[in-house]
């Protein structure tokens, strides 16, 4: 899970970096969300992930470009502008369900190890 974590925060990390939306959007979704498989996610966050993926690839590419580049160019600002929401709506709700799951583990104590002697400042 901790993975998607990190793949989400990089994601939404770029949607929120300067430039363009549509670009925006598509950097983060091809550099970041792109090889995630639905079927490794939270089931309630699958079927929103699907719904996303779908919207990316929904676009038959031309000749040296890809399906997001495609889907996403044919997209206007404000569905660009949803799209990144629901990014950020996903990323959230993975956050709440690693929080969960994190409360719900019991926590390992480290076991201490002595100080080496040499370590011990004396007077």
């Amino acid at each position: 899970m901790l993975y998607h974590v990190d793949r989400f925060h990089a994601a939404v990390s770029v949607l929120a970096g300067h430039g363009n939306i549509k670009q925006r959007l598509m950097t983060a979704y091809e550099r970041h969300l792109d090889e995630i498989g639905v079927e490794e996610l939270p089931v309630a966050v699958k079927q929103d992930f699907a719904d996303l993926r779908s919207l990316m690839y929904r676009v038959a590419p031309l000749k040296g470009e890809s399906p997001i580049s495609a889907s996403v160019r044919k997209m206007s600002v404000d569905e660009a502008s949803d799209c990144a929401v629901q990014v950020v709506a996903l990323y959230r709700e993975i956050m709440r369900r690693n929080e969960d799951d994190q409360a719900v583990l019991p926590l390992e104590r480290e076991k201490r190890k002595a100080v080496p002697p040499f370590l011990i400042k004396t007077n």
